[in-house]
């Protein structure tokens, strides 16, 4: 056996707990005190590591216990003795082996890739088809309940060179969203403002909601009802003049068939997509449809930001930038090794093997709730 074509003889799960540092307020729900996430490490007949990071939302993909669950019992059976040479049948038999649950395999995928750039050398961006970009436009979601606290944010997002900010809209009043518009637009005026609602608008008011937000001219308007509701994205869509992005309407590529009748765009993430290979997918399917493609994520920490900024670097298709922000701007602590980097207002792709960024393990063991391998 080659020494680039060895067999995965380890798995090692960590389920943690994570504090953050503020409220989180979405259409669909919050986030408080802590988000949850679980963490795999796979390992070599010869020692090498390759980790990666399911970061699921009870409100959106699923539950932490559900993704921990999938991994331990059910997909564990598909990777161990496995060649890594096999990543893609790895893959397709855990797309089968649990319905649903696409942040597990998201978690694999990235691993698996890991693992293969930490073996030849390469970053993962080399695997996924070559560097397109070195760096990316990083966007701050503003989703506090109390305002002056996401006052004191942008300052600081300002001082650092952040220009992108996505306003979370929905979860309170219709009013508070118009005025933190209003607010914003005199205040901030060098920011690129976008409004994602979550699915927080009812449908009765949704069409009069969304032309008032059209009418300070956002980058564009993300997923404001529920996500079954096609005909009523279909007719948003049409009435205003501002980009309309589908996010919960659209996981896999097998959604994309109803995309150009929904939206404008589509918010790309591997964790609902199920691994980078087919977050790619669904970027270049929508691009083919003349759609353009964001790069969103779930509450992350470093590791998943890592992942999604080397698929990123790789899809020429996504051009909106991403929302990598979570392990600068949201946790207490990351569990990288060094800081997920940023500068200026942008994400650096990184250049080394693999993800290019190791994890730290004492923090694995610091914030985990249980582990298994």
């Amino acid at each position: 056996m080659s020494n680039d074509d060895p067999k995965i003889t380890g798995m090692k799960l960590w389920h943690l707990s994570l504090p953050v540092n503020a409220r989180r307020d979405h259409g669909i729900g919050s986030v408080e005190h802590a988000v949850e996430i679980v963490v795999v490490r796979l390992t070599t007949e010869d020692g090498i590591v390759g980790f990666g990071e399911a970061s699921p939302w009870v409100v959106f993909t699923g539950s932490v216990e559900a993704t921990y669950a999938a991994l331990d019992r059910y997909i564990r059976p598909m990777v161990i003795g496995q060649n890594l040479a096999d990543h893609a049948a790895i893959m397709e038999r855990a797309q089968y082996a649990v319905a649903h649950c696409t942040e597990a395999k998201a978690a694999l995928d990235t691993a698996l890739f890991d693992l293969r750039g930490r073996l030849t050398g390469r970053p993962v961006w080399a695997l996924l088809g070559g560097q397109y970009r070195d760096r990316i436009p990083l966007s701050c979601s503003i989703a506090d309940p109390y305002f002056d606290k996401d006052l004191a944010l942008m300052a600081r997002l300002r001082a650092d060179g952040v220009r992108i900010i996505k306003l979370k809209t929905g979860f309170k009043d219709h009013a508070f969203d118009m005025m933190r518009l209003e607010h914003l637009r005199a205040d901030f005026p060098e920011f690129d403002i976008r409004v994602d609602y979550n699915q927080g608008l009812h449908h009765d008011v949704a069409m009069s909601c969304v032309r008032d937000v059209a009418s300070f001219a956002p980058t564009f308007i993300e997923q404001p009802v529920k996500a079954h509701l096609h005909d009523l994205m279909a007719r948003l869509r049409d009435s205003i003049d501002v980009p309309l992005l589908a996010d919960e309407s659209i996981f896999g590529p097998e959604d994309l068939r109803r995309l150009d009748h929904i939206a404008d765009g589509v918010s790309i993430k591997i964790m609902k997509a199920g691994g980078l290979t087919r977050a790619q997918t669904v970027a270049r399917m929508a691009a083919a449809k003349g759609l353009s493609a964001y790069g969103g994520d779930m509450f992350e920490a470093g590791l998943a930001h890592l992942a999604g900024t080397h698929m990123i670097a790789a899809t020429p298709e996504i051009t909106l930038g991403c929302e990598f922000y979570q392990a600068s701007y949201f946790l207490r602590e990351d569990i990288l090794a060094t800081p997920f980097p940023v500068e200026d207002g942008k994400v650096v792709v990184p250049e080394g093997p693999g993800l290019g960024i190791d994890v730290n393990e004492d923090l694995l063991d610091k914030y985990a709730v249980r582990a298994s391998e």
